[in-house]
C-alpha cells in the first residue's frame, strides 16, 4: 500500500488484519513533505511527478520475497485519475507476472474505473481482478468480498 497521508494506509492496515494477510508499505525513498503534495502548486514535487509519464520515485524498500505471493491488494490514493508514479516504481521493481493483482484506491473526487484501466493498459502481464474505490465504511465488505470470501 501506498500512503501519502494515511488514509489509504489504515485501510490497508483494517484489510491485513482482517485477511490475516501480510502487509507492505510502499514508500518513496524520499519522503513527500506537505509542501510536495500542495496540489494547487504547479511546482510541487506531486505534480511534477503526475505531470512526466515517465518519472519513477525510488523506493524506500522492495519486497524481497514477493515470489511467494500469488495475490497482491495493491492500495494506492488515486491522483489526477491514476495510480501515484511511486506504486508504478513498486509493480516494477519485481516480476509479477502471472500474478493476480486487487487494486483498492482511495479519493477526493475520482472513481476506480479510469484508474484500473490505466493500470491494466501499463501492466498488461498482471491477472487484474475489479479494483474498488474503498472508504472506512465499505472496507470491510470489500475486504471480504476482494478474496471471494
Amino acid at each position: 500500500c501506498f500512503s501519502a497521508t494515511g488514509n489509504t494506509w489504515s485501510l490497508a492496515e483494517y484489510a491485513a488484519e482482517f485477511l490475516n494477510a501480510d502487509l507492505f508499505r510502499i514508500e518513496p525513498e524520499i519522503p513527500y513533505t506537505e509542501a510536495d503534495l500542495n496540489y494547487g502548486d504547479s511546482d510541487s514535487r506531486a505534480n511534477q511527478e503526475m505531470n512526466d509519464e515517465t518519472s519513477r520515485p525510488a523506493l524506500k524498500a522492495t519486497v524481497e520475497n514477493i515470489e511467494q505471493y500469488d495475490t497482491i491488494l495493491l492500495g494506492f490514493p488515486i491522483w489526477w485519475g491514476v495510480e501515484p508514479r511511486v506504486v508504478d516504481t513498486f509493480l516494477e521493481s519485481r516480476d509479477l507476472t502471472g500474478k493476480t493483482v486487487i487494486p483498492f484506491a482511495t479519493s477526493g473526487g475520482s472513481g476506480m474505473a479510469y484508474a484500473q484501466q490505466h493500470l491494466q493498459g501499463l501492466y498488461p502481464a498482471l491477472r487484474w481482478e475489479q479494483g474498488e474505490l474503498v472508504t472506512a465504511r465499505t472496507a470491510a465488505g470489500w475486504a471480504k468480498a476482494a478474496l471471494g470470501m
